[in-house]
C-alpha cells in the first residue's frame, strides 16, 4: 500500500496552492508535524506571513501536530503581540528609547507561552489563534472565528470570540480516540485504516 510522500511540497499534481506545511517552513520557532497541510488562495508563502508578532527575542513557538488543516487567511498572533494590562498605561515607552529606554525595568510583557495545535485538527478560513493557545486533538475551528482559549479535544468551536458548538464524540469514544492516537501508527497501518478512519465506526481501526 502506497501513502502520499511526506517530503513532498505540493501533493496534488498540478496543484501549488496546497502543500505539506512542514516542507515550507524557514523560521525554527515553528514546528510542524507529517502530512499537515496548508491550503491558499494565493500563495503557499503567505503562512509565516500570517504568524504575527513572531519575534525571535521572545522565544515562544507555534507547534502544529500532524494531520492538521489550515485553510487560509488563518492568522496566528503570537506574544510579541502582547502589551501590559495592569499598568496605569498599555503603551510600549521602552521601545522607542531615548529618556523612556528604561521605563521597562523590572517589569516584563505578558508571556502565555508556546501556541499548540494538536493532531487531526482542521482550522477553518479567516480563523485567528491568540497567543498562546492549545488546540486539542481532533478538534475543528468554524470559519472566522477568534480562538482566545485552550480547545477541548474532539470540539467544534465557532464565533468570536470562540465558544464550543458540540462535542464529536461522545466522552467515552473520545477517551478511545486519545488513547489509540492513531496519527502516530507507522503510515502503513494508517495506509489500511483510511476508509475506516473517513468512517465513525471505531471497532472497525485494527
Amino acid at each position: 500500500m502506497i501513502a502520499p510522500d511526506k517530503e513532498k511540497t505540493f501533493p496534488l499534481e498540478g496543484y501549488t496552492r496546497l502543500c505539506f506545511l512542514k516542507n515550507i517552513i524557514s523560521n525554527p520557532n515553528i514546528e510542524v508535524g507529517d502530512y499537515t497541510y496548508f491550503d491558499d488562495f494565493e500563495d503557499v508563502a503567505n503562512f509565516e506571513k500570517n504568524v504575527k508578532y513572531h519575534f525571535d527575542f521572545v522565544g515562544d513557538k507555534l507547534k502544529i501536530g500532524k494531520f492538521c488543516m489550515i485553510a487560509s487567511d488563518v492568522t496566528f498572533i503570537m506574544n510579541g503581540a502582547n502589551h501590559l494590562t495592569k499598568s496605569i498605561s498599555s503603551y510600549p515607552f521602552a521601545v522607542f528609547g531615548h529618556d523612556w529606554k528604561d521605563s521597562m525595568e523590572g517589569k516584563s510583557y505578558p508571556l502565555k507561552g508556546d501556541t499548540i495545535i494538536e493532531n487531526d485538527v482542521w482550522i477553518g478560513y479567516g480563523s485567528t489563534i491568540m497567543p498562546g493557545v492549545k488546540v486539542g486533538n481532533g478538534s475543528i475551528i468554524a470559519a472566522n472565528t477568534t480562538v482566545i482559549k485552550d480547545v477541548e479535544p474532539y470540539s467544534i468551536i465557532g464565533g468570536n470570540p470562540g465558544k464550543l458548538i458540540k462535542k464529536r464524540f461522545t466522552d467515552s469514544q473520545i477517551s478511545k480516540l486519545l488513547e489509540m492516537n492513531w496519527w502516530d501508527w507507522d503510515i502503513e497501518k494508517i495506509t489500511k485504516n483510511v476508509k475506516y478512519l473517513t468512517g465513525s465506526e471505531l471497532d472497525k481501526l485494527f
